[in-house]
């Protein structure tokens, strides 16, 4: 999927999961290079899921945040190094206490280059034993995604002070902020 701005630089689309999208969303929104950035539900079954549904656990969608980039300013593998580390891409269907499919660590590629990269990308973390356990990361086409409830948009943003906001997402943006301090708009 690629899409041109106001430059005539083609943008490009990302969909990934790494557990709550709230988190996942905060992160990405302050990398140079994003667009967009927006949560959503992808890989399930049913059209149109709402968050109660997806919650369930009885929907097969995930939670994932959808990406505009640009390429010329940040790579597609970029992305990844950043999705692996604001993540634990060991836990098998959650994050922490957040459990369930929903929460899986999972990439969506949008094309065969996605794939290719995505693939290449994990085969080069499990070689490494870059993680103590086995990377159980799912890698799947996106044949669906829906945009999450409008409330759901720069959640940590408008909530720092929520309890899961402060005692979960706002200690991963300390570290994601310093680990990409140079890569931060």
């Amino acid at each position: 999927m690629s899409d041109s701005n106001n430059s005539g630089t083609q943008l490009n689309t990302a969909t990934f999961g790494g557990g709550c999208f709230w988190c996942v969303e905060s992160a990405f929104s302050q990398l140079k290079g994003i667009v967009e950035v927006h949560s959503g539900y992808a890989g399930g079954t049913i059209e149109q899921p709402t968050y109660e549904q997806v919650c369930s656990g009885n929907t097969g969608h995930a939670e994932v945040v959808q990406l505009t980039f640009n390429p010329a300013e940040i790579s597609y593998r970029e992305l990844l190094e950043v999705l692996f580390s604001i993540h634990d891409p060991t836990q098998l269907n959650r994050q922490g206490n957040d459990i369930g499919t929903q929460y899986r660590s999972v990439i969506f590629y949008h094309n065969e280059s996605q794939r290719q990269i995505a693939e290449a990308f994990l085969a080069e973390v499990t070689r490494d034993n870059l993680f103590d356990a086995p990377v159980v990361t799912e890698l799947s086409p996106l044949s669906n995604w829906f945009a999450a409830e409008q409330y759901h948009k720069d959640y940590y943003a408008r909530n720092p002070e929520q309890p899961y906001c402060a005692a979960v997402i706002a200690p991963k943006l300390k570290k994601f902020r310093a680990t990409f301090a140079a890569k931060l708009k």
